[in-house]
Parts: C-alpha cells; sequence; structure tokens
C-alpha cells in the first residue's frame, strides 16, 4: 500500500496521503496541510463511485451514477453529464487516467467537472488526454512502467504534461512527490 506525501508548489502544502486497491476497485485518501481532506473510491472499471472532499469551510459529496455525475456541496445538489470529477489531490490523476484504458499513441476527450481552491468551486470542463509513451525503468526489485500522459483543458488550450507509475502521480504540474514509503501498485493491463 503506497503511502507518501505530494507537495502542492503553488502554495508549498504538503499532501500525506495513502492507496491501495481493494475488493472491488481503489481507494486513494489525502490530507493537505490546510485541512482539506480528499477520500476517493473506484470501482473496478475506474469510474468515482465515492467521492468527498472536506475543506475548512466547504464539502462535496458524490459520484458517478450511469452516465451522470451527482454531488452535494454544501446543502445544494448537482448534476452533470461527466465521467468524474477532477480535483487539486494527485488522486484524481490517477482515477482519470486508469478510466480510460489508453494504449500508448491514443487520445480520447473527456468530460470532468473541476473542484478548486477550498471553497471547493466546480466548474465543468473538457480535457484531452493522450498516452504519449510507456517507459520502463529498473528498480532494485522489479521493473517500473512509467506512462506520460499529454493532458489538454479543451476550453483554453492549456497542455500539460502527467507522469504515473502504477497508482502513484511521479510528476504532474505544481506536484512533487517528495516521500514513497513503497512501491506504487502497477494496475492490470487494460481489458481487451
Amino acid at each position: 500500500m503506497p503511502r507518501g506525501t505530494y507537495l502542492h508548489l503553488d502554495d508549498q502544502l504538503e499532501e500525506r496521503f495513502q492507496c491501495a486497491p481493494g475488493a472491488g476497485g481503489w481507494r486513494y485518501v489525502g490530507e493537505r496541510d490546510d485541512g482539506t481532506r480528499t477520500d476517493l473510491v473506484v470501482d473496478a472499471r475506474w469510474r468515482q463511485i465515492r467521492v468527498e472532499l472536506r475543506a475548512p469551510d466547504w464539502w462535496i459529496r458524490g459520484g458517478v451514477t450511469g452516465h451522470e455525475l451527482a454531488w452535494v456541496r454544501g446543502t445544494e445538489e448537482y448534476g452533470e453529464r461527466a465521467a468524474g470529477f477532477l480535483g487539486e489531490s494527485p488522486g484524481f490523476l490517477v482515477a482519470v487516467a486508469r478510466s480510460l484504458r489508453l494504449t500508448p499513441g491514443a487520445q480520447t476527450d473527456v468530460r470532468l467537472v473541476q473542484v478548486d481552491g477550498t471553497a471547493l468551486s466546480t466548474l465543468s470542463t473538457t480535457w484531452r488526454w493522450r498516452l504519449v509513451e510507456v517507459s520502463t525503468h529498473v528498480t532494485e526489485t522489479e521493473p517500473l512502467p512509467v506512462e506520460r500522459y499529454e493532458v489538454a483543458d479543451l476550453a483554453t488550450a492549456e497542455a500539460t504534461t502527467v507522469h504515473l507509475a502504477g497508482d502513484v502521480v511521479l510528476d504532474a504540474p505544481g506536484i512533487e512527490l517528495t516521500t514513497l514509503e513503497s512501491p506504487p501498485n502497477l494496475s492490470p493491463a487494460p481489458d481487451a
């Protein structure tokens, strides 16, 4: 079970996290220095079935129900045709990337609800994800496949690069992996 710390570079906030596969999916729990907490549960197809975000003054609970994403923010209920959330926690990058099941060179557009700041404000956005390559790095225990994704916000054309190893973000814009206590869980190959 990977445990470690990400540093959110813009705010210099640490997020302590742990993640692990479960009987029917995967779970990620992270807590930042500012009190913002992420609890993300996905099913076997990496759909975000239960998400809870807590900030000092706000909270969101929601998940995917069929083709819809439903959530409650405070006392208000919302719904959107979207594949899931994209929050500031690196756990969301893992969940979205795994749900797309891309092969090297493939790309797809995905509608997501972006959650920002301690106010947990939401905005529907469309992102293009492209799996550029998978490279293998030699480690002391076993070869480690590292995936490089190009991710672009189609509304702004802003493009970024995300590197994943199993269920751990190695590098992403504004995120630095500062400690990792055990190797990532390597997800199985996508279904054919």
